[in-house]
């Protein structure tokens, strides 16, 4: 899938290991990368394409996402990456986080770093709100959220809130296919969402057909997605609780994820 942007700008997934998606930006002759876990299928496609990568940016320290960083530099030396700044990484790059911005002159785009402390404490996304663009690493994913692997609930849950509160049009682009598995534990929560069902329909098709589930929107996470959801009564229903504080629910939510 292609998808086609402000200033003739294109978004393309670069499938890679199991199920992560390296995200390629580009205008027809520079590229920025997002997370490239693997360098083989990124040089693939700038080669195809003819392409000169000039940016990479990574959202967290997770080897699947940053693996292929130095194989990339190897090619071209002068690519700029930028990382979490509370992160440690082997590679040079510029340490990141809010509120800094980060201009890509070659694509004409800028980027406001978010600090989303949750699945790794150091964890950031790339937004650009003239493009309506978010690059989320894994705490956002189509119909679902990461795993806390260093972050507590309520520091998860708060970054979800924030990212929750970004323009409904706001496109999603997370660094994982988890979207038709996370659908289907969140109509074990909510078996009556409208929504929710027709999503589970077009991300079948999708998946059927071999296409990315994503973007996804902030307006269709708003609707679908259950933990963005949590003061939802059918959701509170759903697990025993009622009037319950959110980041309880949303602690509940994850637990019951991981073992689905």
């Amino acid at each position: 899938m292609i998808d086609s942007m402000h200033h003739d700008l294109q978004i393309i997934p670069i499938p890679a290991f199991k199920d992560n998606y390296i995200w390629l930006i580009h205008n027809g002759l520079h590229a920025a990368i997002v997370d490239p876990g693997d360098a083989i299928p990124v040089l693939e496609i700038l080669d195809r394409l003819n392409l000169k990568l000039t940016v990479i940016l990574i959202t967290h320290h997770h080897y699947d996402h940053i693996d292929g960083v130095a194989t990339l530099l190897k090619h071209s030396p002068d690519i700029q990456v930028y990382a979490p700044k509370l992160d440690q990484y082997l590679f040079e790059h510029a340490p990141v986080g809010e509120p800094d911005k980060i201009s890509i002159k070659e694509l004409n785009i800028i980027f406001s770093l978010i600090d989303l402390p949750g699945h790794t404490l150091g964890h950031v996304a790339y937004y650009s709100e003239k493009n309506q663009l978010l690059f989320c690493g894994d705490t956002l994913f189509g119909a679902g959220c990461g795993r806390l692997f260093e972050g507590t609930a309520s520091q998860m849950y708060q970054s979800l809130q924030r990212l929750s509160a970004l323009p409904p049009a706001t496109k999603v682009y997370c660094s994982h296919e988890y979207t038709l598995q996370n659908i289907n534990f969140a109509l074990t929560l909510e078996q009556n969402n409208f929504f929710l069902i027709n999503r589970f329909k077009q991300t079948q098709t999708f998946r059927e057909n071999n296409t990315p589930s994503l973007p996804s929107t902030i307006a269709l996470e708003r609707a679908t997605n259950p933990f963005l959801r949590c003061t939802n009564n059918e959701i509170q229903s759903s697990i025993g609780l009622s009037n319950a504080d959110p980041v309880e629910v949303f602690s509940i939510l994850r637990n019951n994820r991981n073992h689905y």
